[in-house]
């Protein structure tokens, strides 16, 4: 799988979670989308651009259950976060109840809102080892109170890797009449999604980490019966019921176009979704997944701190492993990039410190063994 990326093959690249890596045909049909819009302009921008993008939203729709109408096209899923929390209407004294596992620039999206309409996050501690998904689904809704109106949290964490079970958090918080927004940065692709069965009533997600897709590519979905409450972040000629930019759906005709800017990175998703498919990435998924627990197994024999993961779908391709304390957590992290080509995160949550595996398809066991014996020697 090496040959199809464009990653330098000097480093032993085990970040794929931050930013993601394109794979070459992708990145060709990305190149190949810019170069046309370049040819003719204004012929691409009113003529083929409406058109592009619904053909990119069938063919996510398929990939994701649900119907393209659904489905709308954005930059990333700080984006899409941040889309909801613009529209959200909140009363003084409501709360928004989330976990302490939420990324920081969507948590701070979040918080703003809350805090312009006098309401405010409350956070449900989610423990770490976990134990079971029921287990989980417990801490969560034990911070429900009369004044709880939204229902915020990530499918994979970005800090722990952690797989919540959003799926039965979204059942359990419709039959108590919140309204859910999930935070899937990092789920497309680490899971087979269908977001028809997950219910939630909104759900964001990266395109461009684990489905393999330029940057600048993400998605944003809205059930049907609630899509009137989004409001669009750039007011432009959406509100004109512009004949050219027409897509079918009012909804999307209200917050789709935000100004010019180059839409390569969606006409590139259906490429990302065919080499998917022509590389039987389920198999992937699953070796990656392996060469993750064996590497967490790892990690408990050569620290003697225990995994972080009660349960094997409790992490995907992406996983923690807790660190003997570090007196400079970054100094590390750099040891293994400088003395032996290792790109990986060390982070901190919740007053301890943690190293981050992300494995994808272009990942083998070679670069599993390298990053065991690294820190086999950093950590002795």
């Amino acid at each position: 799988m090496k040959e199809h990326f464009l990653l330098d093959p000097k480093v032993t690249f085990l970040n794929h979670g931050s930013f993601g890596a394109t794979p070459r045909p992708v990145f060709d049909e990305y190149q190949r989308w810019q170069r046309k819009l370049e040819q003719q302009p204004v012929h691409f921008m009113e003529y083929e651009l409406a058109t592009g993008l619904k053909n990119v939203r069938e063919h996510l729709g398929e990939f994701l259950g649900v119907s393209a109408e659904t489905l709308l096209l954005i930059p990333n899923a700080t984006y899409g976060v941040n889309l909801f929390a613009h529209s959200c209407q909140l009363a003084a004294g409501d709360e928004i109840l989330t976990t302490n596992h939420e990324y920081g620039a969507c948590e701070g999206a979040m918080t703003i809102a809350a805090q312009r309409q006098g309401a405010q996050l409350v956070y449900a501690d989610i423990t770490l080892p976990t134990t079971t998904d029921e287990a989980i689904v417990e801490q969560f809704f034990a911070k429900v109170s009369p004044r709880t109106k939204v229902v915020y949290l990530s499918h994979i964490s970005s800090f722990t890797a952690l797989t919540f079970p959003v799926k039965q958090i979204c059942a359990r918080a419709r039959e108590l009449g919140l309204t859910t927004i999930i935070d899937g940065a990092h789920a497309p692709n680490q899971l087979p999604l269908n977001l028809a069965e997950i219910g939630a009533d909104f759900y964001t997600g990266n395109l461009h980490k684990w489905v393999c897709a330029p940057k600048g590519s993400a998605f944003f979905y809205a059930r049907e019966a609630r899509q009137a409450q989004i409001e669009p972040l750039i007011v432009s000629w959406d509100w004109t019921d512009n004949p050219l930019l027409d897509s079918g759906s009012a909804y999307l005709n209200r917050i789709q176009w935000s100004g010019t800017n180059d839409p390569a990175a969606y006409f590139a998703v259906p490429a990302a979704l065919d080499f998917l498919a022509q590389h039987n990435w389920p198999s992937v998924r699953e070796r990656c997944h392996e060469l993750v627990r064996d590497w967490l197994e790892f990690m408990a024999g050569l620290t003697g701190l225990p995994s972080e993961y009660g349960q094997a779908q409790h992490y995907q391709q992406m996983a923690v492993a807790a660190l003997p304390r570090q007196s400079d957590l970054r100094a590390f992290k750099d040891r293994l990039n400088r003395e032996f080509k290792i790109e990986i995160p060390c982070l901190e949550w919740n007053g301890r410190q943690f190293i981050r595996l992300s494995v994808q398809g272009y990942n083998d066991s070679a670069d599993i063994d390298c990053l065991k014996s690294a820190l086999t020697q950093l950590l002795q």
